[in-house]
C-alpha cells in the first residue's frame, strides 16, 4: 500500500491506495479540501460561513450545504436542540477561535430557534440574523466522502484516514478504538469493510478546565456525561453526524433508526453499544 500523508483542515490526513495516486488525482483531493474548507471553515475571514457572520444575509448555496443542513435537521430533532449549526459562538466564547485563545470568556447558548434564522435551498443560504455556523457535528465526515468520491478510480482497496473519521472502500481495515483517557491504548477493535467508522471524544480539542469542542447548544456548556463515541454507517458523514449525536439522549435512537451501529463510553468507563455492533470490547 502506498501512503500519502498530508494536513489539512487543522487535521492530519492519510490515504492509502493500492498504487500511487497520480498528479491529476492527488490535485483533485487537494482542491476539493480547498473548496470545502473555503466554504465552510469559520476560522477563515474569507470563507463564505465567515462572510455571513457579522450582518447575515443570502449568498448562493454551497455544493453541500443542503446535504449537511437537512442531516443537522435531524440531528437538532432527535436531541432536542442539543445539536445546532449556530453552535458556532458558544464554542468561540470558550476560546475555540479562530486564534485559538483557549481562554474562556462566558458560556454562550446557540439560538434555539436555528432553524428560523438559518433556512437553505439547492440555490440559496441565507442568515437571518448575525451568528456563527459551525458544521464540526458531521463536516469532517462529508468531507472524507467528497475525498473518496474524488478517487473512486483508483483500483484496489482506498482508505481515507482524517483522524478519527475514515472510510474503506474495496477492502477493509482495523481499527482499534482509542481509550478517550489514555491515547497509548485502546479499548477494543473493530474492522471496518467498504463502510466509514467516525469517533469523538472530549480528549480531542480539550484545553482548560474540563474545556472541550462537545458542547450542549441548548447551554453552551461543555458534555460531562459521555467521553467518547463511535458510529459506523455506509457515508462518513452520517457516521459522523450519530458519533456526534451520541453525547447526547436521543443519540442512540436516531442511529438505530439509520441502521447505524455504534458504541459510546461514558465518562465513569461503561460501554454501551448498539445490538449489532461488529467489534471486540476490551473491558
Amino acid at each position: 500500500m502506498m501512503v500519502w500523508r498530508f494536513d489539512a483542515i487543522g487535521t492530519r490526513w492519510e490515504i492509502e491506495t493500492a498504487q500511487p495516486l497520480s498528479d491529476d488525482a492527488a490535485a483533485a483531493v487537494t482542491n476539493t479540501i480547498d473548496r470545502f474548507d473555503s466554504e465552510w471553515s469559520r476560522f477563515r475571514p474569507d470563507s463564505v460561513v465567515s462572510a455571513l457572520r457579522t450582518a447575515g444575509g443570502a449568498v448562493s448555496a454551497p455544493a453541500d450545504a443542503s446535504a449537511m443542513l437537512d442531516v443537522y435537521r435531524a440531528l437538532s430533532d432527535a436531541t432536542g436542540g442539543a445539536v445546532n449549526p449556530l453552535v458556532g459562538a458558544g464554542l468561540e466564547a470558550l476560546g475555540y477561535d479562530a486564534a485559538l485563545s483557549l481562554h474562556a470568556t462566558t458560556q454562550r447558548e446557540a439560538p434555539a430557534e436555528w432553524e428560523r434564522m438559518l433556512r437553505w435551498t439547492a440555490s440559496e443560504l441565507t442568515l437571518l440574523e448575525p451568528a456563527v455556523i459551525d458544521v464540526g457535528a458531521l463536516g469532517k465526515g462529508r468531507l472524507v466522502d467528497l475525498v473518496m468520491n474524488e478517487l473512486g478510480e483508483i483500483p484496489g482497496r482506498i482508505v481515507v484516514d482524517a483522524s478519527g473519521d475514515l472510510r474503506v472502500r474495496r477492502g477493509a481495515t482495523r481499527v482499534a478504538l482509542e481509550h478517550p483517557y489514555d491515547a497509548t491504548s485502546a479499548i477494543g477493535v473493530v474492522e471496518i469493510a467498504d463502510q466509514a467508522l467516525c469517533a469523538s471524544a472530549i480528549n480531542r480539542r480539550a484545553w482548560g478546565d474540563g474545556l472541550h469542542h462537545v458542547l450542549d447548544a441548548r447551554s453552551g456548556e461543555p458534555v460531562r456525561t459521555c467521553a467518547a463515541t463511535w458510529a459506523i454507517a455506509d457515508e462518513a458523514m452520517i457516521a459522523d453526524a450519530i458519533a456526534t449525536a451520541l453525547f447526547f439522549d436521543g443519540g442512540a435512537v436516531l442511529a438505530d433508526d439509520w441502521g447505524v451501529q455504534w458504541l459510546r463510553m461514558s465518562t465513569d468507563g461503561r460501554a454501551e453499544r448498539s445490538r449489532g455492533f461488529p467489534g471486540e470490547l476490551f473491558l
